[in-house]
């Protein structure tokens, strides 16, 4: 298989969520990634959005890296059919090879440890450690309240508007995959017809 053109670290739920555009939106992310030629990077589980976003970049011809830690083998029913498959000892080794193998972060709609993931990469962000394009994808307005919080703190002097400038949320999974890619230098071409 060739060099990827690009690598998409995604953070997203180990369960479907009460809507099937979340499903939907995972399948989209994955199929998108595979026909641009790209990678994704994620947390190497097979159930809920996980396993979805992974089996669609599969079948669309991309590579796909999974991570996981040895803890979390069962309980987030390992995808051994990664194109690399990484077993790691913590969750600290995880989010940080995750990190280095990405060239944007993308978070889908999730629970506490997608909420985790990606204020550390936004937190790794604004404090100079990577420099990296970092999407929020709120599918049926999951987010609102998240950044509708997040304009809060601004308002309460906690955030500024150049933290929140750091981030990119969209609701249609092509746009905003385009902006991130883009924005990291790369102009991903489909190797397929577009979504």
């Amino acid at each position: 298989m060739n060099k990827p053109a690009f690598s998409v670290c995604v953070y997203c739920g180990s369960r479907n969520g009460a809507l099937p555009a979340y499903a939907d939106v995972a399948q989209k992310v994955g199929t998108w990634i595979g026909q641009h030629s790209g990678q994704l990077v994620y947390g190497g589980g097979n159930n809920g959005l996980m396993g979805l976003v992974a089996q669609a970049t599969a079948d669309a011809g991309g590579r796909v890296v999974g991570i996981i830690p040895k803890a979390l083998q069962t309980q987030e029913n390992t995808r051994t059919a990664c194109t690399e498959l990484h077993v790691v000892d913590t969750m600290h080794e995880r989010k940080r090879m995750m990190a280095e193998r990405a060239d944007v972060f993308l978070a889908l709609p999730g629970g506490i440890g997608t909420f985790e993931e990606f204020f550390e990469v936004w937190t790794w962000r604004q404090l100079g450690y990577h420099d990296k394009p970092i999407g929020l994808l709120n599918t049926q307005g999951y987010y609102d309240g998240l950044l509708q919080f997040a304009s809060h703190s601004v308002a309460q002097g906690f955030l500024n508007d150049w933290q929140m400038d750091l981030i990119r949320s969209g609701t249609e999974p092509k746009t905003l995959l385009q902006e991130l890619v883009q924005a990291a230098g790369f102009a991903p071409a489909p190797k397929l017809a577009a979504l």
